[in-house]
């Protein structure tokens, strides 16, 4: 084997590994379109991240494009005659990324994880909205401008008997 093919043949693994190093980011995007349906139609809906509104469907069914990044998102809605309703988004890796880890050395996975295209949130999301109940305290309709969500339940153990 010659010194010019040796060159050649480790441009080529040099050049699939670059390809590979973006997989996700390529196949999956850096943004993700959320389709928000409610019943009854008619809701306002806000999206939000770390508590900071990033994204709004106004009178529902729409949808609206976010970036994507590992943190999850709280889908608040509300109507006239409705009470609030919020739905947990949870960020969830997409499927190319384990493509990425397997192929890309993970180098690819490193790519995505900082674009925040490995991961996705499920959509569309279907909410139902319950009614407000004669008597009951006026509920919000108009969406927030922030939220402030309690932590995730922690689940205790079961004590052993």
């Amino acid at each position: 084997m010659n010194l010019a093919h040796l060159i050649g043949r480790s441009m080529v693994v040099a050049l699939f590994g670059v390809a590979l190093s973006g997989c996700s980011t390529v196949i999956n995007g850096t943004s993700q379109q959320i389709v928000v349906n409610t019943n009854p139609s008619g809701a306002d809906c806000g999206l939000y991240r770390q508590g900071i509104r990033i994204g709004e469907v106004a009178n529902t069914p729409g949808s609206v494009l976010i970036e994507k990044t590992k943190h999850d998102i709280s889908v608040v809605c509300v109507k006239d005659g409705y009470q609030q309703t919020t739905y947990f988004n949870k960020s969830g890796v997409a499927g190319a990324t384990f493509g990425n880890i397997i192929l890309g050395g993970g180098i690819g996975w490193i790519v995505d994880s900082a674009s925040g295209s490995d991961n996705k949130y499920d959509s569309p999301v279907n909410l139902t909205l319950p009614a407000t109940q004669t008597g009951v305290a006026q509920v919000p309709t108009v969406l927030p401008d922030s939220v402030t969500l309690p932590p995730p339940a922690v689940v205790a153990a079961k004590p052993t008997t």
